[in-house]
């Protein structure tokens, strides 16, 4: 994001304040322009010509800079994988949730990982647990993995769609 006078073309495409178009000058009228109205002029692209250029509040102009940047960090992270616990014999108003949460996660971007404790002969009860939230995630999520069945748990991750 170029700013006032390191915009080295000699004329600009300038838009104002309000998103109004206001044509094609030469950058030291585009300049006083912003002077006057005590703001910033900021060059959107360097890549057409005349390049476009912005007039926006000087504070303005350093809080877009910043959310930008933050924007760009958050979709470089990869999804955080948040576990919630069940067991074979949740009660439907604890089950439904367990739902809930899972849904607010797979919104916010990150994925799930539902694991059911299991003991003794509970394994097939524990799949049908976890097939039946994970159709009912379906639409807020995909399964990463199937259903896996190992010792005392059941588990499968849920990635945001």
């Amino acid at each position: 994001m170029i700013k006032n006078e390191k915009i080295k073309a000699s004329e600009v495409h300038v838009t104002g304040l309000l998103g109004e178009d206001l044509g094609v000058m030469s950058t030291k009228e585009a300049l006083l322009l912003a002077k006057q109205l005590k703001v910033d002029l900021i060059c959107t692209s360097l890549m057409s010509s005349p390049p476009p250029c912005k007039l926006i509040g000087a504070g303005q102009a350093k809080q877009e800079a910043l959310q930008e940047k933050q924007q760009a960090r958050k979709r470089e992270q990869a999804p955080k994988v948040k576990e919630l616990r069940l067991t074979p014999h949740i009660e439907d108003h604890d089950l439904e949730t367990k739902r809930q949460q899972a849904e607010r996660i797979l919104q916010g971007g990150d994925a799930v990982l539902l694991v059911v404790k299991i003991s003794g002969k509970e394994g097939a009860k524990a799949k049908e647990l976890l097939e039946t939230l994970t159709k009912d995630l379906s639409s807020h999520g995909r399964k990463h993995t199937g259903i896996q069945l190992s010792g005392k748990q059941a588990a499968v991750q849920m990635d945001p769609i």
